[in-house]
């Protein structure tokens, strides 16, 4: 079961991924992160897969819809403690992960 938990500090948001990312699931991930997104407009927005399982290219959508958005509200995304799977199939998308 994939879950979010969002956490804020200050201008900084961060949300803490775990369980499989797949379409579906993406979806409702979506909808949990933009919402509060809205609603704090964060500086910096992290995404810290560390909790992670699997990823399908739901996941890479995901990423780059945040990036967008936050970029809009003038912030930006930061992707932490991808798994090495995870991290292989980003870097082919070209999106940098931090340890």
């Amino acid at each position: 079961m994939t879950q979010v938990t969002l956490r804020q500090e200050g201008q900084k948001l961060t949300a803490i991924l775990s369980g499989e990312i797949d379409h579906h699931s993406a979806a409702l991930l979506r909808e949990k992160i933009d919402e509060r997104a809205a609603a704090c407009e964060p500086k910096e927005l992290i995404l810290d897969f560390s909790g992670v399982t699997f990823m399908d290219s739901s996941g890479v959508g995901l990423i780059l819809g945040r990036h967008k958005l936050v970029e809009t509200l003038g912030g930006s995304v930061v992707v932490q403690h991808a798994p090495d799977t995870i991290r292989r199939m980003l870097s082919i998308a070209g999106i940098e992960a931090r340890e």
